[in-house]
């Protein structure tokens, strides 16, 4: 009876040692890239070609797959992260920071779309509501756009607080605002920020200076009435995140494709489908000190604000 016992606790250990481990994905040979998203078709089609690029140029670390996770939230792919089911993730600066801190998460590369890899928020008002630059605004109400945006809600809130404004939410622009504060709304896009601001709802705007500069989201119309009244620093445009614990060989061979992606023909339809890339840039002590001021700017407007 013992000896059978011994038999089946010995078997029944081989059963659990050969059980596949969940929190490696790369080491299974599947290389998994993620992206918080809230239209998961369309980002598919734009992360799709980019990781058909990369999975072949990685079979010398043993990548021979490659698959797309995506994440409702920062909460939901940090969660994927610290498991292990997500190895490479593309995300704004700010989001990157909120996966380092929760997660572990390691910025790998600088990305640059559009020609662009850096760029800072904007704020602006009406050129006839008096306020003429950021020391005007307590008593004054903010548009931002969504509560995960780096350029217009983390980089412009902890402009604010860094310069001793108290920010207190508003339940709509109609909201009673006490005059020691400067109250805040999320209008959802930027186009809505600029025409908040233009129709009075609020009286300040912040968006990113690209979306400024843009006239499919600040309208030729309304910006011959609006006027910058102040900015911030500038911040990294995009970073690609590693998992923490992510094979360093892997990691190393996914740096070297990504950053030699911009010199190959054959990587430039990817590319350019991948949020407009433009190419992958080594992250210099600049980059790293702006992210660093990002992070800091984040874990503050989550303790002061949110």
């Amino acid at each position: 009876m013992i000896a059978c016992l011994r038999r089946f606790a010995f078997v029944l250990l081989g059963l659990v040692l050969a059980l596949p481990t969940p929190t490696q994905a790369a080491d299974g040979g599947v290389l998994v890239l993620g992206r918080i998203s809230d239209d998961p078709k369309a980002h598919y089609d734009q992360l799709k070609p980019l990781l058909d690029y990369v999975v072949p140029r990685m079979a010398d670390v043993g990548i021979r797959e490659g698959r797309i996770l995506m994440a409702k939230d920062a909460q939901q792919m940090a969660s994927y992260l610290r498991r292990g089911r997500v190895d490479w993730v593309t995300e704004t600066a700010g989001t990157a920071a909120i996966l380092q801190q929760r997660a572990g998460g390691r910025p790998l590369l600088l990305t640059e779309r559009d020609g662009t890899s850096q760029y800072h928020s904007v704020f602006f008002a009406r050129r006839d509501s008096g306020l003429r630059s950021l020391d005007d605004l307590k008593g004054h109400s903010v548009a931002f756009q969504r509560p995960n945006s780096t350029s217009a809600y983390f980089a412009p809130a902890a402009e604010l607080l860094e310069r001793g404004y108290s920010l207190e939410p508003l339940l709509s622009p109609t909201d009673k605002l006490d005059s020691a504060v400067v109250g805040y709304l999320f209008a959802r896009s930027e186009l809505n920020i600029a025409t908040w601001v233009h129709k009075r709802l609020v009286d300040v705007g912040a968006m990113s200076n690209l979306d400024w500069d843009n006239p499919r989201r600040m309208p030729a119309a309304f910006r011959r009435d609006l006027v910058p009244i102040g900015r911030t620093a500038a911040y990294p445009r995009a970073i690609e995140v590693v998992r923490g614990d992510l094979d360093p060989r892997v990691e190393a061979r996914l740096r070297e494709v990504l950053i030699d992606a911009a010199g190959d023909p054959d990587a430039g339809e990817a590319l350019l489908r991948f949020f407009g890339t433009t190419r992958f840039l080594p992250l210099d002590d600049a980059s790293r000190q702006a992210l660093d001021r990002i992070a800091s700017g984040v874990s503050r407007v989550r303790a002061e604000v949110e």
